[in-house]
């Protein structure tokens, strides 16, 4: 079972709605999940509907049975001072860097050695171990980076290599790298049914196979149903404007003929888009991964909709 469960998706699918509710998922039945935001956008804070998330570990909702959801806001810039203190004891002094502004500097001209810092978070978490040696965690959720950087995001061990080859930056690297590349990890992409993001989600799931870094699974997001049958959508294709009429004429619909070119037009763009679709689900089938399936919102991912899509995703076995 992967106690690291990273999701990542092209911008615009949902993805941070999607960890949210997958740590909701994991959270069942007692367990305790951390759910962590690496991007500085506050997206789990809006989620939840609390107030913004401090670089600190903090309780923000219940899950079933009694599981409890932490989340934690990664700042690169502290995380940078509590490394420089871990590994060099340098207290008051990392603060005054900081004033100076050369952690900013740091972080900024070193990306690589930035995602250490944010990737070594997360991974600690995994590591850590309470008195009684059980984890604090059962599982992590990191909202990663987007599709197009979430490869370069978590080979950290690559990006540090030109800036140290030797020392304690190296030495950290290494410890991350073993976790992401271990079975404690898995990497999920969330995808819609259109042809750019997955695409995107292809293409991203061929460049993690590369770096030899565990793929998840594929999470479709936003899925609307299918309002008419099989039938229904091939009749849609063709001319059945008398028939329509009639029907609606039977039905006692008054002005019914005016309605039958608008309903035929909307049919044929729901023919339209099932066709897209199952074209786009034949690619993600094609991939090899696991892929999963949750519903439309239509009133917006609020916390009634995440518990919605938390039990979706346990259903469907998500992370399990």
């Amino acid at each position: 079972m992967s106690r690291l469960q990273v999701v990542s998706g092209k911008g615009g699918t949902g993805k941070t709605t999607v960890a949210a509710a997958l740590a909701l998922a994991l959270a069942t039945e007692g367990k305790r999940t951390l759910l962590v935001e690496v991007e500085g956008r506050q997206g789990i804070a809006q989620l939840f509907e609390t107030e913004a998330l401090p670089y600190e570990e903090r309780k923000i909702a219940v899950a079933p049975g009694g599981g409890e959801v932490f989340a934690l806001a990664i700042d690169a810039e502290r995380a940078l001072l509590d490394y420089l203190q871990m590994f060099y004891k340098l207290g008051s002094a990392g603060r005054a860097l900081k004033k100076l502004g050369a952690i900013d500097f740091a972080t900024t001209i070193a990306p690589g050695v930035r995602d250490v810092l944010l990737t070594g978070k997360a991974c600690e978490a995994v590591r850590r171990r309470e008195k009684h040696g059980g984890y604090t965690y059962d599982h992590v959720i990191m909202d990663a980076p987007p599709t197009g950087r979430i490869t370069r995001f978590l080979n950290v061990n690559d990006e540090v290599a030109g800036l140290a080859r030797i020392g304690p930056i190296h030495n950290q690297a290494q410890a991350v790298m073993r976790v992401l590349k271990s079975p404690e990890t898995a990497v999920h992409l969330v995808t819609l049914l259109e042809e750019m993001p997955v695409q995107e989600t292809a293409d991203g799931i061929a460049e993690l196979r590369e770096a030899e870094l565990p793929v998840g699974g594929v999470i479709v997001n936003m899925v609307r149903p299918h309002v008419l049958d099989e039938a229904a959508v091939r009749a849609a294709s063709g001319d059945h404007r008398d028939a329509v009429a009639r029907t609606l004429a039977a039905a006692g619909v008054r002005g019914g003929t005016k309605l039958v070119e608008p309903l035929l037009e909307q049919a044929a763009e729901h023919a339209q888009r099932v066709e897209l679709e199952r074209q786009q689900r034949a690619v993600l089938m094609e991939l090899g991964v696991p892929a999963y399936e949750l519903p439309f919102l239509g009133d917006g991912a609020d916390i009634a909709g995440l518990y919605r899509l938390a039990k979706e995703l346990r259903k469907q076995g998500v992370g399990v």
